[in-house]
């Protein structure tokens, strides 16, 4: 399980902030999961959902963002980099000195029961730092620590100086020791293949083809149709249509172009399976089930429709599932469903996480007892005036058990939300006025 997420330099993020996914005393008991992070030490109690409110362009997206850049880089940055190419990355750009600056990617987790901490540093150029430790018997041991492209390697990983040689400096040790088949570091770079999954609005399409090809598995489709029955949307089934051999050719090459993998003969396994785009959806008819193209149906039921793939995946695995605008197109009640599934051990047995963000005040609750979410699972992101982005946890606030957090985060006493004027909407609602008289539009007056 994701213990904590702290990056700086990256996206709207200048400075350093730290997300955590720790309980604390304001924890609803019913959510925790204890999780054993050494041999023989206390469990730790941690929560399987958070959710990051905010206004408008305050942050909220580019923290999962920066989540999957991590993930990212681990996994592409060995077999995609150029040896010339430096890396691409997003630092904070609304000052000269931050873009110079590197950019910074840091988690702890607990994997396979043992806690881990690993992350790196990088420039335009290079990786300045990268670090890799573990705790199996409650005490730091290094894994590895790298500064440019001096690697130490610690007890456990001493047989890895094949992937040191091969290190270049523009590319992750981790991603370069899971290419020589490192079997030390191979569990945390499995890690990432399967978490910090970003759930957003341009891969839809992808994830709506996972759920059409999850659904004709015997295994899966049948909790897949269980989900799309549970949302009321009146689906029972989704076919999908191959394309002709020269539209297929021209997409596996733009998917490869975005996903870096341009004449990289081993990258076709991270190429979706485009036949599966096209898809219909079928829908229970008075006579007989009709089929529906996605351009028949609400932007709601695909939204859904591309969800229930990734969430029964993260379920199935335990993974961490990263959700933009989880309110986008659903119905609170559904939003609110989905977010129980992740609450619950009954419905969550294998311990996955659910991160998200969200305009939803609703997910908030008004009492203790309409909350989808704990006091310590919700943050804020909040934009400061010089355009750094900061970040922050309810449960720095103090609210009380009962406190009606939905409400007061709508008026304002939390921060994160957008400050209005009420007198710049007036001025341009008179120069909408004013042009209705003249014919001719005019700007609001200083």
């Amino acid at each position: 399980m994701l213990l904590s997420f702290r990056t700086a330099n990256v996206r709207s993020f200048r400075d350093e902030i730290n997300f955590s996914m720790l309980a604390t005393t304001m924890a609803e008991p019913d959510a925790v999961r204890y999780v054993r992070w050494r041999e023989g030490g206390k469990p730790i109690g941690v929560l399987p959902v958070a959710g990051i409110f905010g206004a408008n362009a305050s942050g909220k997206s580019n923290l999962l963002k920066a989540m999957e850049e991590m993930r990212l880089h681990v996994l592409h940055s060995f077999r995609s980099g150029s040896p010339t190419g430096g890396i691409p990355r997003r630092p904070f750009r609304l000052d000269g000195e931050s873009r110079e600056k590197p950019s910074r990617f840091e988690l702890d987790l607990v994997l396979d029961g043992v806690r881990c901490e690993y992350g790196f540093a990088i420039d335009n150029e290079r990786v300045t730092e990268e670090r890799a430790v573990h705790y199996p018997h409650g005490r730091a041991a290094l894994l590895f620590e790298r500064r440019g492209n001096n690697v130490e390697l610690g007890p456990a990983t001493r047989a890895g100086r094949a992937a040191a040689e091969l290190l270049r400096p523009n590319a992750l040790y981790l991603s370069t020791a899971a290419a020589t088949n490192q079997a030390s570091l191979l569990p945390l770079y499995a890690w990432f293949e399967r978490n910090l999954v970003l759930a957003e609005s341009d891969s839809r399409p992808f994830r709506q083809a996972l759920t059409a090809q999850m659904l004709e598995s015997k295994e899966s489709g049948r909790l897949v149709l269980a989900l799309l029955r549970a949302a009321d949307l009146g689906i029972n089934g989704a076919k999908s249509y191959d394309f002709d051999d020269e539209t297929k050719d021209r997409l596996e090459r733009a998917v490869r172009v975005l996903l870096g993998k341009e004449g990289d003969p081993e990258g076709g396994e991270l190429v979706p399976d485009l036949a599966r785009l096209r898809i219909r959806l079928t829908h229970q008819g008075a006579e007989q089930d009709v089929e529906l193209t996605t351009g028949d149906e609400s932007v709601g039921t695909l939204v859904w429709f591309g969800l229930v793939g990734p969430v029964i995946q993260a379920l199935a695995h335990g993974a961490v599932l990263l959700v933009d605008e989880l309110d986008a197109s659903l119905h609170p009640a559904l939003a609110a469903q989905l977010v129980a599934l992740f609450q619950s051990p009954e419905t969550n047995p294998h311990r996955a996480q659910l991160i998200f963000n969200s305009h939803d005040a609703t997910l908030l609750g008004d009492s203790a007892v309409d909350r989808s979410i704990g006091r310590d699972q919700v943050w804020f992101t909040e934009k400061q005036m010089d355009g750094n982005s900061r970040l922050y946890p309810l449960s720095d606030l103090d609210p009380r058990k009962g406190e009606a957090v939905g409400k007061r985060y709508l008026a304002g006493r939390y921060g994160a939300t957008p400050i209005l004027s009420r007198q710049q909407f007036a001025a341009i609602a008179e120069c909408v006025t004013a042009s209705e008289h003249t014919g001719v539009p005019h700007g609001p007056t200083e």
